[in-house]
Parts: structure tokens; sequence; C-alpha cells
């Protein structure tokens, strides 16, 4: 089975420097993050494997990881945003 990867940084590849700089420097992010790799790899080696597991269990654990990336992707905008006033100012 063909497996779609979906490592942050490809998910975001313009914004690599802001998960880089939060990954480091905000502990939530990086439990956020930490949570959404750790959750990937999960549903990769089922996806990859072709285990057993009903498509309910596999459809809430994309549905959770959708959540964490949408969390992470709200904290890396907040951050851009962030150094955009910085650097206006």
């Amino acid at each position: 089975m063909q497996v779609e990867h979906h490592e942050l940084h490809q998910e975001f590849p313009e914004m690599a420097d802001a998960i880089d700089a939060l990954k480091a420097g905000n502990a939530r992010f990086s439990r956020l993050y930490a949570s959404y790799n750790r959750l990937t790899g999960k549903v990769e080696d089922l996806e990859e494997h072709d285990m057993p597991v009903s498509d309910f269990t596999l459809e809430d654990m994309k549905k959770q990881r959708l959540k964490l990336k949408d969390e992470l992707y709200h904290l890396l905008l907040a951050y851009r945003a962030g150094q955009q006033a910085v650097s206006l100012a």
C-alpha cells in the first residue's frame, strides 16, 4: 500500500523556520509536535504494514492527527505574526 507521509515540515514547508524555532523555544508547541509525530508514525505504520485495525479506529486516529495539526498551525501563524510585528517596529 502506498503510504502518504505527513511530516510537519512537508505539510508546511514555508514555515520550516518557525517550526524549528517553536520546537526549541515553546514547550506547548514541542509537546504537540511530539504527539503529532507519534500519532503520525502509528497511522503510517498501520497503513504501511496493512495491519488489521477497524476503519473507525484508523479514521479516529487521523482525526486526532488533524486536530493536532490544526493546533500546531495556529501556533505557527501566531509566531509568524509576532515575528512580523517585531520586524515592523
